[in-house]
């Protein structure tokens, strides 16, 4: 198949689907808000440097080098916006596991995941739609689809902020039950959401086994740029190695699973939009890992490591 026609490819997934899938991210989020306390944000008052740092290449630098790789690489349209949205979204909260295993500070990347979460509900609209209208071949899709900047903010409001707010009210109210839930919580949201994308790659196997060489490429591109513009971004204001580790995984594990709720809530599946935020998903995990591999191997300056917590 020519990669051309992917731009017309369709992604199946009825209205029942969809609105399960969307639950699934809302109960995800509900269970990484059960993690989260208020001395998560006050955290970043106290101590503003490496969140802001990692805050300013996530939403401003990355979606600005994604934009420039667009023009330099020239994929299809639609594979070209997939990256932008990508970009878009805020930290996913397996980039916290990630820094841990990194020797990364974990306390700093929780922070960040806590407010870059909060920050997406503007930032990620806003970004979509200036980023991808800058590039006329993604500007004809925004166009074509007459995407509204505030249906996006609705939607990510519903579905991270809502049970975010609800989540860290529980943990605060009742932080006993809050306890008892948070293992079980997170292993069920995490097979509830595994389960709910098998079964749209399932329903699109086809697809995904003809598209998912054009997308591979792009992906392992894009997904470096993100790692190297967190760490050099921390390391020229001379951040400590553990914060600089954490800067860089929270800027390269990205929320694509809220990206792929977008592409199927805005962009009716298209397939190169849906393809690539899917592989982007399967791809930061396990570049996620050898990042760890690597960064766990190499020596700490003396007297900057600190008690990671258990």
């Amino acid at each position: 198949m020519d990669a051309a026609t992917l731009d017309q490819v369709r992604l199946n997934f009825n209205p029942q689907g969809l609105f399960v899938i969307n639950a699934a991210i809302g109960v995800m989020m509900l269970g990484v808000a059960l993690d989260l306390k208020l001395e998560d944000f006050k955290r970043i008052i106290v101590s503003p440097k490496t969140p802001a740092i990692g805050l300013v290449a996530q939403f401003i630098l990355l979606p600005a080098f994604t934009y420039l790789l667009t023009l330099i690489i020239n994929p299809i349209p639609s594979i070209a916006l997939g990256m932008i949205l990508v970009a878009a979204c805020p930290g996913g909260n397996l980039s916290n596991i990630i820094t841990y295993l990194a020797r990364g500070n974990t306390a700093v990347s929780i922070s960040m995941t806590a407010v870059s979460t909060l920050a997406a509900i503007v930032m990620t609209p806003l970004n979509l739609a200036i980023w991808g209208s800058l590039n006329p071949h993604t500007a004809q899709i925004l166009r074509e689809v007459s995407l509204s900047p505030f249906d996006v903010f609705f939607t990510i409001v519903i579905i991270l902020g809502v049970p975010m707010a609800i989540g860290m009210t529980l943990s605060r109210l009742f932080p006993g039950l809050a306890d008892k839930l948070r293992r079980p919580f997170k292993i069920f949201s995490l097979i509830f959401f595994i389960a709910i994308v098998a079964g749209a790659l399932v329903a699109n196997w086809q697809n995904f086994l003809d598209y998912v060489n054009i997308v591979i490429i792009a992906v392992f591109i894009h997904n470096l740029l993100a790692l190297n513009i967190g760490w050099w971004s921390a390391k020229a204001l001379r951040i400590s190695e553990q914060d600089s580790r954490a800067v860089s995984i929270e800027v390269g594990i990205q929320n694509s699973a809220l990206g792929l709720v977008l592409v199927f809530n805005f962009f009716g599946g298209m397939g190169g939009m849906a393809i690539l935020v899917a592989w982007w998903g399967i791809w930061h995990i396990i570049a996620g890992l050898v990042t760890a591999f690597i960064f766990s191997r190499r020596k700490i300056p003396a007297g900057e490591e600190i008690e990671q917590p258990a």
